[in-house]
């Protein structure tokens, strides 16, 4: 059968094109929540300091692979890139960031505009994902959560142009999406199964009696091939991580009330009214009927992160769509002038509520005057590791901090040792953070490059090193005793009240009791 005879044939409920609103008006919202995003983080995206993760990256991007103990590879060649292009400052490296979270509010724009809204509900969309404090955030730092909204959202726009035209040429785009994805971060693959289990659930089940939802799976399947077989060759280094985590109860786990208090938190509580309407919509409106297997590939996410106690952030990159729903089913309500100002100060409630609680996830006060504001705050920001509890700052503000003061610290240690040892002798880090920190920062005070136990730097060994001479940070002098022969305690880093790494001690140390570094190696690994 004919494209065109499938799509007469397809009951949709969305506005034929004579009542859809034309393509100038479209461009015009989009580029004007896509500038203000743009010009909003180009304007603090340079401020506080590298984040833990940024640094991290920094690191694998030198040491390209197929993937990473903690990650697939798509996050390195993306900052390897940035850096050969724009270097190696702040606002280069979080500029994709910024462009991806752009991504977000054009795809759920057009998201909005395919189930059938106008202007109303392209706005409020916008508004939303400009607004939200989830989405501000990892604009603004260089992570791999952000290429996921994009992904996920891009994904969820494909499976409606597929639903309202039935060009089945769609799924291949999904399935290339999803593919990528899962170069990006694993829990793509959790919305792909929920994208599954959506479509059994609903009328859309026939679709697999089409070839192009194959070889939209097979496409996903071949681009995540090379990193299926690194992590077969390395036995499986993400799920012994994991399992790490787990049995060292590093992340908070959440009761479901609390877990759903703190969705609406991420979003912006007066945002996650949308989200509501938006799962009310899909579910119970005779338009978005049409659209049910995204409401359940919703509902899949939701339980499943919330059952195996993920992070509150885990089931944040499912909302754009949900939202773009909710707003479509507002607007569906605004059928009075009175109820039209209703609608619009809702928008606006939105806009001024991500004002006021945006310093929560950007930059826009100076350190002390953030505290004092988050002191006055009624909402905290949710901690989601146990360690993060101690910090005066949210994780992702403290974690810019301290760094510099590490770095300075292992500079003194590495200047105590003899030049004609100097060559010999390795620095050792505890944690992937001061390791990348230290690989980062360290050149231009003609520090070497680090070794360490933990992530990936496990894999990339000890780089040569005998162990006969270390600079060892973070560690126990009587556990160091047992390793060496003789343990000098140079000094520690500075004090920094924001830091959640602060005050690390650091040594040198020689004679090593456990023989060479490299037939101990095997020990020093830590997957935390």
């Amino acid at each position: 059968m004919a494209t065109s005879q499938v799509e007469t044939s397809h009951p949709s409920a969305v506005p034929t094109s004579a009542e859809k609103l034309n393509a100038r008006s479209t461009a015009i919202i989009i580029g004007v929540l896509s500038i203000s995003k743009l010009v909003l983080h180009l304007f603090v995206n340079g401020r506080y300091g590298y984040f833990r993760d940024e640094l991290w990256y920094i690191a694998c991007s030198e040491h390209l692979d197929w993937g990473y103990v903690d990650q697939p590879p798509l996050i390195a060649v993306t900052v390897r890139l940035s850096r050969i292009l724009f270097g190696d400052s702040l606002q280069a490296l979080r500029l994709p960031a910024t462009l991806a979270g752009v991504a977000v509010i054009i795809f759920a724009v057009l998201i909005a505009r395919e189930f059938g809204g106008r202007k109303y509900a392209m706005w409020l969309t916008g508004i939303c994902l400009l607004a939200g404090g989830i989405w501000l955030s990892l604009s603004y730092l260089m992570t791999m959560n952000i290429y996921e909204h994009a992904i996920w959202t891009a994904c969820a726009y494909s499976i409606v142009r597929f639903i309202n035209t039935r060009n089945p040429r769609y799924w291949l785009w999904f399935g290339v999406l999803a593919g990528v994805g899962l170069e990006t971060k694993y829990s793509t693959g959790v919305f792909g199964l929920a994208i599954i289990v959506g479509l059994l659930l609903t009328r859309e089940r026939k679709v697999f009696l089409d070839k192009w939802i194959w070889l939209g799976g097979a496409a996903a399947f071949l681009i995540f091939v090379p990193n299926l077989l690194w992590n077969i060759h390395y036995h499986w280094p993400f799920l012994e991580l994991m399992r790490n985590i787990r049995a060292e109860g590093r992340d908070v786990a959440l009761p479901p009330l609390q877990f759903m208090m703190q969705q609406a938190l991420i979003v912006l509580p007066i945002s996650y009214l949308a989200c509501l309407a938006g799962i009310g919509w899909l579910f119970f409106a005779e338009r978005g009927r049409n659209y049910r297997v995204l409401g359940w590939t919703f509902l899949t996410v939701l339980l499943f992160f919330m059952a195996t106690h993920g992070k509150h952030y885990y089931v944040a990159p499912i909302y754009p769509m949900v939202i773009a729903a909710g707003a479509v089913g507002i607007e569906s309500w605004l059928t009075s002038p009175a109820r039209r100002r209703v609608g619009w100060t809702f928008a606006g409630v939105i806009a001024v509520s991500g004002a006021l609680f945006a310093p929560m996830s950007i930059p826009l006060l100076q350190v002390d005057t953030y505290l004092r504001y988050q002191a006055a705050s009624p909402i905290k920001v949710p901690v989601t590791e146990h360690s993060h509890a101690r910090a005066a700052l949210p994780q992702t503000y403290a974690d810019q901090f301290g760094w510099t003061e590490i770095v300075e610290a292992t500079v003194h240690a590495y200047r105590e040792i003899p030049p004609q040892e100097q060559k010999d002798c390795a620095i050792f880090a505890q944690d992937y953070g001061a390791a990348s920190a230290i690989d980062f920062f360290g050149p231009k005070y003609g520090l070497p490059k680090v070794i360490s136990g933990d992530r990936s730097y496990f894999l990339w060994g000890p780089r040569g090193y005998s162990g006969q001479c270390m600079v060892i940070l973070d560690d126990r002098r009587e556990r160091l005793e047992e390793l060496f022969q003789k343990v000098e305690y140079i000094t520690t880093s500075a004090p920094n009240s924001y830091a959640l790494e602060s005050e690390l001690p650091v040594y040198i140390c020689h004679g090593p009791k456990f023989g060479s570094l490299q037939t101990a190696w095997g020990f020093v690994k830590h997957w935390r």
